[in-house]
């Protein structure tokens, strides 16, 4: 864990601050696992028991319904990943999270992090502020999904993560923004930022 305490550091940074002694004891309970790709990290009806940081590798949260899948959200090097509501609540998961890629994490378990928003007030409020932050761009996601075309979607998701095109197959960014795999090939080439 010691050669990843400066990409814990940068990451949580980002979100907020937290004092030195709260993030050395932050930084502690977090361990290395890599998981080969194509496999489910979290099943939908099961309890998510972990925090994620991606150190590297591509995931996605995705649903099946109606024997449609669809893809909710995307994760990648720098971002945290996991069901997070799962998480928060201890209730089952609404929807799967799969490796899309061979992924390497450092990963928190619940336990850990409850104890260590209970023991530190800067955590909890660190805590706050990024659920917030996860919020927000759930809510701008969701005006998205109501509101947007497909270009319109695709060209906001270009703008806000234009390396997924590089990262991420075709057929499953297709997905999240609503489109079958054919529509979104020819999206490619009129859609220009």
């Amino acid at each position: 864990m010691a050669g990843h305490t400066d990409i814990l550091r940068k990451i949580v940074s980002s979100f907020g601050d937290i004092n030195e002694e709260a993030f050395l004891a932050f930084a502690a309970p977090w361990s290395e696992i890599r998981i080969a790709r194509k496999q489910i990290i979290t099943r939908q009806g099961d309890t998510e028991k972990y925090l994620y940081l991606v150190l590297d590798g591509v995931q996605r949260a995705c649903r099946t319904h109606n024997d449609k899948e669809v893809t909710l959200v995307f994760s990648y090097n720098g971002s945290f990943s996991g069901v997070i509501d799962s998480f928060f609540l201890q209730q089952p998961s609404a929807f799967d999270l799969e490796t899309l890629t061979a992924s390497h994490f450092l990963r928190i378990h619940y336990n850990d992090m409850i104890q260590l928003m209970a023991q530190h007030r800067s955590i909890e409020t660190w805590v706050r502020l990024a659920l917030t932050r996860v919020l927000a761009d759930t809510l701008q996601r969701h005006i998205e999904i109501l509101s947007f075309s497909a270009e319109e979607k695709f060209t906001a998701l270009l703008r806000r993560s234009p390396h997924v095109l590089n990262l991420v197959p075709h057929k499953y960014l297709a997905s999240y923004i609503g489109v079958d795999p054919t529509n979104f090939s020819k999206m490619l080439g009129r859609v220009r930022l």
